[in-house]
Formats: structure tokens, sequence, C-alpha cells
């Protein structure tokens, strides 16, 4: 789960990590009222969505007054704002945040990430901070250094002085960024994220350290514990399908291409995209319905795919270990008939009552292509579509 940068700030700021004061505003009105309750002769207007690279496609402006406070959050607000991470279409602006202006001097990169090879949190850093650490990843990379806590031992000063020491951080600033470190991985921990990204983390003239941007990902897995987070969802950033799933507890996932597919288990799901790959076609989506799937449940994954305009065809593959086969099947037919289907479906199981289920498809009287090898199934979905 993501959510904000004005968001995030509230997050660093409740762990004692400096921020700029800011305010968020949903109109212009707001934005107006924003940077006049805030003061100062600078505000920056940022758009706010949930892609990095708002600065290059046009969604972050300085205002050296609120007149042009007023102008440029006209001009954001609900633009179709397009990044090297939104893709092509875009993503409409529903949200400002009025900053502040800074007093920039250094613009360094500071995240935290979990990395599986080391089964620890790294602490990723850069003296290059700003909009093209991307470049500086791929042509500079002795510019980014790493650096490795236990989760067993914790963050220590002597981890913080060898981050300060990689980005060549000046010495009046070492013990702030030491501190500000281990609160970010205090803030890290204790809210189950799985990405808290800094760019930039601004050094003034004066040598104080404060986050001019907070991006945070989250672990899914452990919403449970943070309600006050999940009360942070933007719904209006998320894919309207994948919402949708997420309501009948399906892991949905919509890619680019024409075949839909139906599996149960996370593993078989993606052996079946990349069979369907080998084989010359494009899957249209992930689709996990998970062990436990009831016909109820399998009738809503039939609908949210056919909303996808792009899905000219449908294979259901599926192992019947918890998973009956005639359960699928009686979720297969149902949802054939709820949905009028209209396009190809081959469906492939074995398992747990698999004759069984074969045999209802079988008598249904439904135009239902069947599949006993996952090869024969792929190869029979793409012919199909093609």
């Amino acid at each position: 789960m993501k959510i904000h940068e004005y968001q995030g700030k509230e997050i660093l700021a409740k762990f004692g990590v400096p921020v700029p004061r800011g305010i968020p505003a949903f109109t212009v009105q707001e934005a107006v009222e924003a940077a006049q309750k805030l003061g100062g002769p600078v505000w920056v207007v940022k758009a706010q969505i949930h892609a990095g690279g708002r600065g290059k496609g046009g969604g972050v402006k300085v205002a050296k007054s609120v007149d042009l406070v007023k102008e440029l959050s006209s001009q954001i607000l609900g633009m179709q704002l397009k990044t090297h991470q939104t893709g092509p279409e875009g993503q409409k602006v529903r949200r400002l945040y009025i900053e502040e202006g800074a007093d920039i001097q250094k613009e360094y990169y500071l995240s935290l990430v979990t990395d599986r090879a080391t089964q620890k949190v790294a602490f990723i850093a850069s003296s290059e901070g700003g909009m093209d650490i991307e470049e500086v990843a791929h042509s500079t990379p002795e510019k980014i250094i790493t650096v490795y806590v236990d989760p067993l031992v914790g963050f220590t000063e002597a981890l913080g002085k060898e981050l300060a020491k990689g980005i060549s951080l000046p010495a009046d600033s070492e013990a702030q960024f030491v501190d500000l470190c281990g609160k970010l991985y205090k803030c890290y921990m204790d809210t189950d994220a799985s990405l808290v990204e800094i760019n930039p983390l601004n050094r003034d003239s004066k040598g104080n350290i404060i986050a001019l941007d907070a991006k945070f990902n989250f672990d899914s897995n452990a919403l449970f514990r943070h309600p006050e987070i999940v009360a942070m969802r933007d719904l209006d950033e998320e894919d309207p399908a994948e919402v949708e799933a997420s309501k009948f507890d399906l892991a949905y996932i919509s890619l680019d291409g024409n075949i839909g597919c139906l599996v149960n288990g996370a593993g078989l799901a993606m052996a079946t995209m990349d069979t369907i790959k080998l084989f010359g076609g494009e899957p249209a989506n992930f689709l996990d319905v998970g062990g436990g799937a009831t016909p109820e449940k399998v009738t809503e994954a039939f609908k949210i795919m056919l909303k996808n305009k792009n899905v000219q065809g449908i294979l259901v593959n599926i192992f019947g270990g918890i998973m009956k086969c005639d359960t699928i099947a009686t979720g297969v037919i149902a949802a054939c008939k709820a949905v009028n289907l209209s396009v190809p479906l081959v469906v492939r199981m074995k398992g747990t009552n698999e004759e069984l289920g074969k045999k209802m498809l079988a008598e249904s009287g439904l135009p239902i292509i069947s599949a006993d090898t996952m090869a024969e199934a792929a190869q029979k979905v793409v012919a199909a579509v093609k």
C-alpha cells in the first residue's frame, strides 16, 4: 500500500524527523488559504499522486506570491500528470500539498528497504539527491552506498557515521544526520513499511537537515496492525479492478495482454502466465482466487476480468488440493451464465474431484474448451484468441 507525500510527512513528523510545514489542499481556494496560513515569501505547490518524477512532469512549482499559488494550483489540480512511473496515460491530480519554501544548500538521497538476500534492512544513500537519482544509479553507481542494519541489533551510531561519511556530509551536520537516521529506522520498523524514501534530504545553509519529500510503501500483510495507515488509503490512486478484487479477497493485478487468467495459488498463477507467454500469448491479468474460493468468488473473479475490454479469451487453471475441482466447476458454470460469457474459455483442472468437475463442465452445455496439461491449455487459449 502507498500513501501521499503529505501523509508520509505526517508520519515522519510523529517520529521526530524534521519536515517543512505544509498543508494539504483539495481545491484552489484551500490552496490559497493554506499559503496565507503558512505565511512567508515563498511556497511550493505540489501535486499529490502515487508516483515519482512529479517535478519533471510539471507537478511541482515554486510560487513567490499568493496570486501565483492560486494560478499554479488552478493549472496543476485536475491535470493528467505524466511521469516515468505513471505510464503514458498519466494520473489525474486530485490533491495538492502547499509547503513553505526551503533554503536548499545541498540535496542528498536517503531510503530504507528490506533486503531479502541478507535478511536485513538496507539504508541506501547518495550525495547526489534530487530528481535524477535514477540517472545517478545508472551512470555513477559508486555514488550510491548501502549500509545494512541487523534487525536483532538495530540501528547504531556507528552505522549512521558510516552513512554520513559515505555521502561526504559536512562534520557540522553529522550528529543531526545520525539522529535522523535512527528515527527513520524506528519509523520504518514501527509502521511495517517496505520502503521509506526521502529524495531530496536537504542540508540548508545553516547545516540543518530536513526531509523535503517522503515516499512510503507498506507491507499489506501487516496493515491489520495499523488502522491509522489504512485510513490514509486513496482509492482514486489505485486500479479500480484491483480495488474491487480486494473486496472479495482476490489477489488481482491488471496487465497489458488479452488473455484473462483465473488460477488458484500465486506460484501456479505466475507459471500459467509464463506458459501463455511461451506459446506466443499475452496475459491480461494475474488472478489468484486462493485455496478456499467459493462459486460466488469465482463469479466475481470472472466479472472483474471481463471489465477489461482487452480480454479476448480466458484460461482457468486449477490444481485441486484444498480447492476441489467440482467447486471450481460450479463457479465457472455460474459465472459463464451470470456474465453471459462471449469470449473463448479454456479450463484445465487437476486434483481432488477432477473427474466430477470435468463431467459437470461437459454436461453444462456451455462452449468450454477442456485441456489436460498446462501447455495444452495455453496453446488452446492462444489459438482461440488468434
